[in-house]
């Protein structure tokens, strides 16, 4: 009777000092941009059931694709100049520091999904386009079917009603109208993202950001075990020129992991921020002993001097679940769970 008493303290014991030394590394440790709830459940719930940090990321951000969240991330939203909407995805295990990304990819509704078997089941990094449709589908995702929306629809054709104004093209003719386009004439009204300038009634541009006025998921994950891994998902930028891949995909750039260092994820105007891959910034800041919020401030400044108009933010989490955001031009907010918590925290940033 004595051992097994004995035995049941031990077990005790042991249990109270693991569940100590959790608390006390944060593990497990989910972080999303933006109050995407729902996903960061998704993905707490996975990882706090001993689910892989890989694999609680593309829990979460599934979870964030079939909410549709804010119409920026899974099908029906985000449609291109041709009214099609496309997605990028990215997974990258901190572990090994394989990558596995599809850009462009039509008909395939689960992005990050399609993301994981790239890199699961392939020597490559990224699949673009029909390819990476046909791929995904060969082994076994849902397809292909038609990713715009009623919504989609509606929001193009209000766009073309207003001679495709605004767009990204620039240095063309003709000036308002929709094409086709030819370089070398005068430079048209140029549209940043979404997220960025808003249209009012598609006539003059406004600059409204907030909560329904972004774009990407990215998220970063610590499992119980400290490995690291960091996924997003989106369907990029609205009435982009068809063919453009954001930063969405980028390792480096909208997210990345080091599960030496920790992670990194990004959100905001991917075609300038992917010039600078602010998420490798802050993960190196981080490797050279920066906490997490100068590290994530130093690299949203790097791309602050060059393009001091541009809009965009970053959170960074270091190896031991320490956690900071940072922002130019929005206010920008920020969703966090882990074992200190009773539920989802969010936390908002101010620009620099």
């Amino acid at each position: 009777m004595k051992k097994h008493l004995f035995l049941f303290t031990i077990l005790i014991f042991s249990k109270a000092l693991v569940n100590e030394v959790r608390a006390s590394l944060q593990y497990p440790v989910v972080v999303s941009t933006w109050p995407f709830l729902d996903a960061v459940r998704a993905a707490w719930n996975a990882v706090d059931g001993g689910f892989s940090a890989v694999d609680a990321v593309v829990e979460g951000c599934s979870a964030c694709e079939k909410l549709r969240c804010d119409g920026t991330v899974g099908p029906g939203g985000s449609p291109d100049e041709n009214g099609e909407t496309t997605l990028d995805a990215m997974v990258m295990d901190g572990v090994t520091m394989e990558v596995g990304a599809v850009a462009a990819m039509r008909y395939v509704p689960e992005g990050i999904k399609a993301a994981k078997l790239v890199l699961e089941y392939t020597k490559h990094t990224m699949l673009v386009g029909d390819q990476a449709s046909a791929f995904a589908i060969s082994m076994g995702l849902q397809g292909p079917t038609n990713l715009s929306s009623v919504e989609s629809i509606e929001k193009w054709t209000k766009w073309k009603d207003n001679s495709c104004q605004p767009n990204f093209r620039k240095n063309v003719i003709p000036r308002d109208s929709c094409g086709p386009f030819h370089p070398n004439g005068p430079s048209i009204r140029r549209c940043l993202m979404d997220n960025e300038l808003r249209p009012n009634e598609f006539g003059s541009v406004t600059v409204n950001v907030g909560l329904h006025s972004h774009d990407t998921i990215s998220m970063a994950v610590i499992d119980q075990i400290g490995q690291v891994a960091v996924g997003t998902s989106t369907n990029g930028a609205t009435f982009k020129i068809p063919g453009r891949v954001g930063d969405g995909p980028i390792a480096g750039s909208s997210a990345y992991a080091d599960a030496e260092v920790g992670a990194c994820g990004a959100t905001g105007d991917g075609d300038i921020m992917m010039r600078f891959l602010p998420c490798y910034q802050a993960v190196e800041n981080m490797r050279l002993g920066m906490e997490p919020k100068l590290a994530a401030k130093d690299a949203i400044s790097r791309i602050a001097r060059k393009y001091p108009n541009f809009i965009g933010a970053l959170f960074a989490v270091n190896r031991n679940g320490t956690h900071a955001g940072a922002c130019h031009g929005w206010t920008f907010q920020y969703s966090v769970r882990n074992p200190g918590m009773n539920d989802v925290e969010v936390f908002t940033v101010h620009p620099q």
